[in-house]
């Protein structure tokens, strides 16, 4: 059982919570038993080991069998170890490391109908969320483009709940460049814009009933005259109430879910 917090290993762990340490290694951390789970599930082969603490609850046995199938290491952590590793402040018993994976933009695009793409989205919990929406939705893949933040951010990740797993996760250079990618693979790029056109009048003429890129700006500035310039057409959310606006993760939601039902009609 490892038990030593300050032990050289647990600070190397500890430290892929920073960004510089997770591009350098090309390995990041898995928080909390949903998580972890779905790793193990979905992604077993970028596992690189579990630590877990001793203890009796429930999806302790299942974990072990997954580590077991996927031929993962696992091992037994002090709580104080554990804490010591983690990003959070109160880990939940379970925490892995895994390696990062880049999904080529062609690859994510290929025969797509729904994308997310973020541009310049800072903020982790807004992206772990539309990253969780996408994939509730049925979207094919969710592309970071330009200064977004980093998805293998330990919030981000766990405000996915496990969803990161789940479908191709792509990091752009640029936001050309994954508009370019959408469009060459035959999908319709959408702007999400307070200044759009909107959103009923698209849905009348069957604009979300075919393969769709919907682009989501930055929580504070939204896109630019610019960004919008990049994609097809920009469309407005309604708002019926008194409310002054919607935050992204919200309106990312229900555009990607009012898509998803175009689709699927």
């Amino acid at each position: 059982m490892l038990s030593n917090p300050k032990s050289p290993r647990v600070r190397r762990v500890a430290a892929l919570a920073r960004k510089k340490e997770r591009r350098e290694t090309g390995r990041f951390l898995v928080e909390g038993p949903q998580a972890v789970r779905e790793l193990l599930a979905y992604r077993p082969r970028f596992a690189e080991v579990v630590f877990v603490t001793m203890g009796t609850e429930s999806w302790q046995h299942e974990l072990d069998r997954l580590a077991s199938d996927a031929g993962v290491q696992l091992e037994r952590v002090t709580p104080e170890v554990l804490a010591a590793m983690a990003e959070t402040v109160t880990p939940q018993g379970v925490l892995a490391v895994a390696r990062t994976w880049d999904t080529p933009l062609s690859e994510a695009f290929e025969g797509a109908k729904l994308v997310a793409i973020l541009h310049e989205v800072r903020d982790p919990g807004n992206a772990g969320t539309v990253l969780r929406a996408a994939d509730a939705a049925g979207a094919d893949a969710v592309v970071f483009a330009g200064e977004s933040i980093d998805p293998f951010h330990p919030k981000v990740v766990r405000s996915t709940t496990g969803s990161l797993f789940h479908l191709p996760v792509v990091v752009a250079a640029t936001l050309e460049e994954a508009t370019l990618a959408a469009r060459q693979a035959g999908l319709v790029t959408l702007a999400a814009d307070v200044r759009g056109a909107e959103l009923l009048d698209a849905r009348a003429e069957g604009v979300l009933a075919g393969p769709v890129a919907w682009v989501f700006g930055n929580e504070a500035n939204g896109l630019s005259e610019e960004d919008r310039a990049l994609t097809d057409r920009s469309l407005k959310l309604p708002i019926y109430g008194a409310a002054e606006s919607l935050n992204l993760a919200t309106a990312a939601s229900v555009l990607l879910y009012e898509t998803a039902f175009s689709q699927r009609k």
